[in-house]
């Protein structure tokens, strides 16, 4: 049974930076991509960045390019997203997923599996 289990959350001033993971257990990833998303309140769930477990490939939506990296250890079967500089618009659940397709998580914002999310907030 694929897990995804977020940590990292938390509250941080604007202008500061926080680091997620997720931590993948129950399958090989070798073979598959995944991706962060968030949703703040009363808005719909958003991509944010992903990563081809096989390259290292990533993509990242506008609003957080030059300030978020995403980045995976192969060994630990972990994820992670540095995000920096960190602004009140960043506020959010954080979504850890995975999927065997790179477009479906970024082009579709799919994935056949998810995390419990965490939960960002960036106080101004």
């Amino acid at each position: 049974q694929v897990q995804l289990v977020e940590s990292g959350g938390g509250v941080v001033q604007a202008g500061g930076s926080l680091r997620l993971s997720c931590a993948a257990s129950g399958r090989t990833f070798s073979s598959y991509c995944m991706g962060w998303f968030r949703q703040a309140p009363g808005k719909e769930r958003e991509f944010v960045a992903a990563v081809r477990w096989s390259d290292g490939s990533t993509r990242y939506v506008d609003s957080v390019k030059g300030r978020a990296t995403i980045s995976r250890d192969y060994a630990k079967n972990t994820m992670y997203l540095q995000m920096n500089n960190l602004n009140p618009e960043d506020t959010a659940v954080y979504y850890c997923a995975a999927d065997p397709t790179y477009y479906k998580l970024y082009g579709l914002g799919s994935a056949d599996y998810w995390g419990q999310g965490t939960q960002v907030t960036v106080s101004s």
